[in-house]
């Protein structure tokens, strides 16, 4: 079954990534528009951890509000794998922000005393280790919907539907309506295409 959604998933990429690269050869009006395709997707990818953070709890109560009355206590106690990688990744994300905060308060005319010297070794190995880990940490978490299959298998397709109206969102008001005729613009904001 795996290698069937793996399949599906990929040629849902592919097809999409032809569209959009249609849509923005056919109706194209900003030449900077690649570049600021690349750009997109990466901050899309560093933010999606933030924007599940918020909105997947709503779309997870959601979920298990619709289950039948029967599944429901068996859903809320399969919550215990995603709320120990939420914790886990807010965790993190408090550690290395609270190092490299701290770092950055050090008056550097005063004599340096040895927490200042274990802190400045700490901020050291956050930015070499824990920034590439925390980045990497966000790549999955986006993509397993932090372990919101545990709950049940359709959680992530559902999360990822919510993530992905949420951006659509986001590049509606940031961008506007993409470039060509209405019905063009309706198929690509409907599509999720970022043409413009």
């Amino acid at each position: 079954m795996d290698r069937v959604v793996d399949r599906v998933q990929l040629a849902r990429t592919v097809l999409g990534a032809a569209a959009t690269i249609a849509l923005v050869l056919a109706y194209n009006v900003d030449r900077n528009r690649w570049e600021d395709a690349a750009w997109g997707g990466v901050a899309n990818l560093i933010v999606a951890p933030f924007v599940l953070l918020i909105a997947g709890p709503l779309v997870i109560l959601g979920f298990i509000s619709y289950a039948p009355p029967h599944l429901r206590p068996l859903l809320r106690s399969r919550l215990r794998a995603p709320l120990k990688a939420v914790g886990w990744y807010v965790l993190t994300l408090g550690v290395i922000g609270g190092i490299l905060v701290l770092t950055a308060q050090i008056d550097d005319r005063d004599g340096k005393s040895w927490w200042e010297y274990a802190l400045a070794v700490a901020a050291l190995l956050v930015i070499v280790w824990g920034l590439p880990f925390f980045f990497l940490a966000s790549l999955y978490s986006a993509r397993s919907a932090f372990n919101s299959a545990q709950v049940h298998p359709m959680l992530p397709p559902v999360l990822t539907l919510a993530l992905v109206w949420v951006f659509a969102g986001f590049n509606l008001i940031g961008d506007g309506m993409p470039g060509g005729p209405p019905v063009v613009q309706l198929c690509s904001v409907l599509g999720g295409g970022r043409c413009r």
